[in-house]
């Protein structure tokens, strides 16, 4: 089987190829980036604490700005453009969830997401929006609780009515995540320390704390997965392949800028998939959209086949600086060399696997 561009994708990000299907971008910056607040007095407040609602596509997407703001004087090691900023990646998935209708109620008993309804609503039964909550307001609450946003700030997340089972505020986040809000406290508290690594050490080390703070609340969103019963089988195994390459770039130490982000996520499937959707032939979808779900295919097989042996012989192969460097290089190649064959992938990461 040869690895084509759209590989890089699916095994090492969320996405699969350099040509567009979904709409991620607006002037440059993700979906309505420019109605969300760029301070946090924007946000909804109440007796003095901030209580923005993150079941209202804007108030969750400013989320991501103002942590991308508070973020960036420290993101230095990064490279000088604002952009380089490793959070970049995540209001890009949030963006591509909701054009392609995956923040929507997929129970079909609300117009919530839908384009006849309410296009800025979240649904609390998305599945996708139920895993991007704990991505996106885990984070923001141990962001202000590190100091962030303004001294002294009081956070509480608003739950409407029919809200239920999700954490508002740093402490019961905390008690029902421990894990996970641990993991993100230690990134921000790290990024604001002084170190006296290399840049380049630098970056690798603030990466690794990054995406290991990632990881954590993927898997804390697995309280999620009943959601998924509303959802075709086809919609399902991709989701579920979409976690699975979040381990391979995590491992990597991937360097999410919105350049490199937009590159993987642009392509991902413009709609949600429906029962009897199979690629390469479903019609709706384009050349490239049907050959990413081809390939996720093929790479959970592949994974599955070796008894999930792909994914820890990538994992085992990122075990140091240099060797994630190599793998940084295998990924150029992945995107850049359509001829770039499986077999001289395993060869690869087996060798490097070895030196460690």
């Amino acid at each position: 089987m040869v690895l084509r561009p759209v590989a890089l994708g699916l095994l090492l990000a969320c996405a699969v190829s350099l040509s567009s299907s979904a709409v991620v971008l607006e002037n440059g910056m993700p979906i309505l980036w420019a109605q969300t607040s760029s301070q946090v007095t924007e946000l909804p407040m109440q007796n003095g604490v901030v209580t923005p609602d993150p079941w209202h596509f804007l108030n969750r997407m400013s989320l991501y700005r103002l942590l991308i703001m508070a973020t960036g004087p420290f993101m230095g090691c990064m490279g000088t453009n604002p952009t380089d900023n490793p959070l970049w990646g995540l209001p890009l998935q949030l963006g591509w969830m909701q054009t392609s209708g995956r923040l929507a109620d997929p129970t079909g008993s609300t117009t919530c997401g839908l384009q006849a309804g309410d296009t800025m609503s979240i649904s609390p039964q998305s599945w996708w929006g139920c895993v991007n909550y704990f991505l996106s307001v885990l984070p923001f609450l141990s962001a202000a609780h590190q100091g962030f946003m303004e001294d002294g700030v009081q956070v509480q997340l608003q739950a409407p009515a029919g809200v239920e089972g999700y954490c508002t505020t740093y402490a019961d986040c905390s008690a029902q995540y421990p894990d996970a809000m641990a993991k993100w406290d230690g990134f921000f508290q790290v990024l604001k320390a002084e170190s006296t690594l290399p840049e380049s050490e630098k970056k690798d080390s603030i990466l690794g704390d990054y995406w290991t703070a990632q990881m954590a609340s993927l898997y804390a969103s697995a309280a999620c997965s009943t959601k998924q019963s509303h959802y075709s089988s086809e919609e399902v195994s991709f989701a579920n392949s979409w976690l699975n390459s979040a381990e391979y770039v995590s491992a990597a130490h991937f360097h999410s800028s919105l350049e490199k982000s937009v590159l993987f996520i642009s392509p991902l499937p413009s709609r949600i998939l429906k029962e009897g959707d199979v690629a390469p032939n479903i019609a709706d979808l384009t050349q490239e959209e049907n050959q990413s779900l081809s390939i996720f295919s093929r790479m959970r097989w592949i994974n599955t086949f070796l008894g999930g042996r792909l994914v820890n012989m990538w994992k085992g192969a990122m075990c140091s600086v240099s060797t994630r460097e190599k793998g940084k290089e295998l990924m150029e190649q992945l995107m850049l060399n359509p001829g770039f064959a499986t077999t001289t992938f395993l060869s690869i990461i087996t060798g490097m696997a070895t030196s460690c």
